[in-house]
């Protein structure tokens, strides 16, 4: 069992440590908001810092499950940051979808101070996490990920090493274009169904077991039907993934046609106020 910091305990974070806490790992987190490291120690145990260089002090791993590049920054950088904390040896591991290119400039000033960096953004959403069955994509020296995945283990159902640092944020992205094409594509079909007068539950209980089947349409169709979009990963977060693909696309001189028109349509769906909808809502244009 390990010492293990945890900074970040949104709807990612707060089960991901307790899974963490429930395999027997010594845990201490951090949030911005600290009530809720209040609430998640009443709950898990362990015990709350006050900033990320003081959760990070005398432990063997840092986890952090963020928002953005900058948040990232903000809690590994500066004095009160977490690398400010580690002690040489220890293993930074980062959940959070950023861009490849903070993920290299931290993996290289973590070397500096003589400190391991795993880039591990997951898949799986809210669920997954509560569940403890994500999909972790990482990224990092080999020696590294080799002494992290049975921390990670905890919570994820397959965690694998793609290649060096910034290989499981270059995964990521490569899993948010795929889900911004099945969404839009389960839209369209529900949303011609509907107007052709099909039963859309019927006609998915049929196409669901061929070609066309997909985990979305699996699992969010019904409520896409239903015009419930209150679950799961949120559109603005989505556009915050799917601007992170274009940029690096941009750079490597990929093409991502039809990633670059979804996310014009879930930009669509921010004007329609449904910048906290579940990425399903992307058939609320077609209604």
């Amino acid at each position: 069992m390990a010492k293990v910091a945890f900074l970040g305990l949104g709807v990612m974070g707060f089960p991901m440590a307790g899974h963490l806490a429930a395999k027997g790992h010594q845990v201490t987190v951090y949030n911005r908001n600290s009530a809720k490291a209040e609430a998640w120690v009443a709950q898990h145990g362990g015990r709350s810092a006050p900033t990320p260089r003081e959760a990070a002090l005398g432990q063997d791993f840092v986890i952090a499950c963020v928002g953005n590049d900058d948040d990232l920054r903000a809690v590994t950088l500066g004095t009160d940051g977490a690398f400010a904390g580690m002690d040489p040896e220890a293993i930074f591991i980062d959940h959070t979808t950023v861009s490849a290119q903070v993920t290299r400039e931290l993996h290289a000033i973590g070397a500096e101070k003589g400190l391991g960096f795993v880039d591990a953004p997951v898949s799986g959403g809210q669920a997954g996490a509560e569940n403890g069955i994500l999909s972790i994509m990482c990224g990092g020296d080999a020696p590294h990920y080799d002494r992290a995945e049975p921390v990670m283990a905890a919570y994820a159902r397959i965690c694998r090493r793609l290649g060096d640092s910034g290989a499981g944020q270059i995964a990521k992205m490569m899993n948010q274009i795929c889900i911004a094409g099945l969404v839009q594509g389960l839209a369209e079909a529900l949303a011609f169904g509907e107007k052709a007068g099909l039963d859309g539950e019927k006609v998915v209980e049929v196409i669901s077991q061929g070609a066309a089947g997909s985990w979305q349409m699996a699992n969010r169709h019904k409520t896409m039907l239903q015009g419930t979009f209150d679950f799961g990963f949120a559109v603005d977060w989505m556009r915050k993934d799917l601007g992170i693909c274009l940029a690096t696309a941009n750079e490597i001189g990929a093409s991502l046609p039809v990633t670059a028109l979804v996310d014009q349509f879930y930009k669509d769906i921010q004007r329609m106020g449904g910048g906290r909808n579940d990425t399903s809502s992307l058939i609320r244009r077609l209604k």
